[in-house]
């Protein structure tokens, strides 16, 4: 009797890789979604400039607009909104679910 082992883990790995990727960007797209719905509107230049990167294992959400952080953080008398922060981490329950599907 013979036996022959092949070794398939560097394909298990970029697997694991690319699903992990797409769970990453599905993340951030959720992420960006729901800080949508939490900004504040006059021209929608700040809702529409709302994006994410993945970067390694991080998902960053965030904008370039430069009077963004007045918006989040508040100034003089506005208490801010909150719109990044609330988004990041008031849904984690639901990335995670998000996570565990692309694994699957």
């Amino acid at each position: 009797m013979n036996f022959r082992m092949v070794d398939n883990s560097d394909k298990i790995l970029a697997a694991f890789e690319s699903q992990k990727e797409r769970g990453l960007m599905a993340i951030g797209q959720a992420a960006v979604g729901h800080a949508k719905e939490d900004t504040p509107v006059d021209t929608g230049r700040l809702r529409n400039s709302e994006d994410y990167a993945v970067e390694g294992n991080d998902v960053y959400i965030g904008t370039n607009v430069e009077y963004a952080p007045y918006i989040e953080f508040g100034h003089g008398n506005y208490s801010g909104v909150h719109f990044l922060k609330n988004a990041a981490s008031n849904h984690g329950a639901e990335y995670k679910k998000i996570m565990e599907a692309s694994l699957k």
